[in-house]
């Protein structure tokens, strides 16, 4: 609880910074504040019992102190990654403030114990994105990602909140635990309005998550967005939704599951299979990555429809994984966006006889996104799909193995042109301390996470 008042107060502390002419203070003021953040869940986490706040609005379990350390902590290093790009930025304190107040509304999903809450987190965490999106006023390929990502988002706003209405209409309450209670009571005597409810719900988050087929505005959004806000967006958005995805799903409508499961297997399926099949034949490695993102919705998929003592664990583990390998990418991405122009697949060609470092980095960060040990990608695929397997979800298992196996050809497209495929030129690329330090330490901190799974498994024991 303590960490988003903390982010909350950084927030706030960036909006003043060009009032009182601190703003060249405000990188390490913000990196400081971080890190309090993360130290201030540690005496929290000791604490056996969930700390409730704001009468039940919040819930910070150890499901939510876990999450809200990953968005932290990528956060963080999302700062340190973006620190030439922000310094460019005309509008430096309204950047900072936007993406403090993202990761706030970030916290507020993984930690709501009411639905006004999940709501209220959705739209702190998304109005800011839209706004980042559009941040590139000369694009047209940057405002119209602001446009659609407005657009899409608000209908998705627009589902969730009718959904809730029906929930609370047939419920009489807002508060997680009364309306898992309401149900288990009257489970025979739900109006139909009800399930509808639910369904809205589904579509509400599955819009956020990126899942098929409410997933078209992300190839575009990802593509025209800027390098570093396409990077927030692909990791603290997706974690935060699933977080909330799983905290509404396993404590509310665990007890009638067999009513939504058949719905959440069909956006799965698909997911996996679009996903995949459409990265392929991508030549844009932002594109590619949307369509990765995408994919990687229908994977994670499987835990939420899978409730059991490991879903938990293993969507943090995935989430983790995914979200350190993909700011390596968009590390390594942003150095060649800035010597080539352009973030079409080719401009990795030779990147190993440049720069050994990037080219390592983007290899580690792939073979994780892909699955391949001993890389914290594999376990966490590894994790989820037995989470599915062993609640009888066979057939939707060998669908992502599947997906998978075709995943691995796109990614190694990457790996080939790194190592394999000859340079346009000989110069090597110089890195600053603060990219050489994060790419060490990303590509480090994704190999320790696939030979030690079991130390973030067991947080969740």
């Amino acid at each position: 609880m303590i960490s988003l008042f903390i982010i909350s107060l950084l927030a706030v502390t960036a909006m003043l910074a060009e009032i009182l002419n601190f703003k060249k203070l405000l990188p390490s003021i913000t990196i400081a504040g971080l890190v309090m953040a993360i130290c201030s869940i540690i005496p929290e986490w000791t604490n056996p019992v969930s700390i409730p706040a704001f009468n039940n609005m919040l819930v910070f379990n150890h499901f939510a102190l876990a999450f809200t350390f990953s968005l932290c902590l990528i956060t963080l290093l999302w700062f340190v990654m973006a620190g030439t790009y922000l310094r460019t930025e005309t509008a430096l304190t309204d950047n900072y403030a936007l993406i403090l107040f993202s990761l706030a509304g970030a916290i507020a999903m993984t930690s709501f114990g009411n639905m006004v809450m999940l709501f209220l987190g959705i739209e702190i965490l998304s109005i800011p994105l839209y706004i980042l999106a559009g941040s590139k006023k000369t694009d047209l390929a940057s405002n119209e990602a602001s446009f659609k990502y407005f657009l899409m988002g608000a209908f998705a706003s627009g589902f969730l909140l009718f959904g809730i209405t029906l929930i609370y209409g047939a419920t009489g309450s807002f508060e997680l635990p009364l309306i898992n209670q309401y149900i288990k009571i009257h489970l025979n005597e739900m109006p139909a309005f009800f399930y509808a409810g639910i369904f809205l719900i589904i579509s509400g988050l599955s819009f956020k998550i990126s899942a098929a087929p409410f997933h078209f505005w992300a190839p575009d959004v990802y593509q025209g967005s800027p390098n570093m806000v396409t990077a927030f967006m692909t990791t603290i958005v997706k974690t935060a939704a699933f977080a909330a995805f799983f905290r509404l799903f396993s404590t509310c409508f665990i007890s009638i599951e067999n009513s939504w499961s058949p719905v959440v297997w069909a956006i799965s399926a698909i997911t996996l299979i679009l996903g995949n099949t459409i990265a392929v034949r991508q030549d844009s490695f932002k594109r590619m990555l949307a369509y990765s993102s995408i994919s990687h919705a229908g994977y994670l998929l499987l835990a939420i429809l899978a409730i059991n003592s490991n879903s938990a664990g293993a969507i943090f583990l995935y989430t983790l994984a995914y979200s350190v390998a993909s700011i390596t990418a968009f590390t390594v991405l942003n150095k060649v966006y800035q010597l080539k122009g352009t973030d079409l697949i080719d401009g990795f060609n030779g990147l190993a006889t440049r720069s050994p470092l990037l080219a390592f980095s983007i290899t580690v960060a792939m073979l994780s996104l892909a699955g391949i040990p001993p890389t914290g990608g594999f376990f966490a695929k590894y994790y989820v799909f037995n989470t599915a397997f062993i609640n009888g979800y066979t057939g939707l298992v060998i669908i992502a193995v599947i997906a998978s196996l075709i995943g691995v050809y796109y990614y190694f497209k990457i790996i080939i042109a790194s190592w394999f495929k000859p340079a346009t030129e000989e110069k090597q690329i110089e890195l600053s301390i603060s990219e050489k330090v994060l790419l060490i330490f990303t590509t480090l901190f994704t190999l320790a996470i696939g030979l030690f799974p079991g130390l973030i498994l067991n947080l969740f024991s």
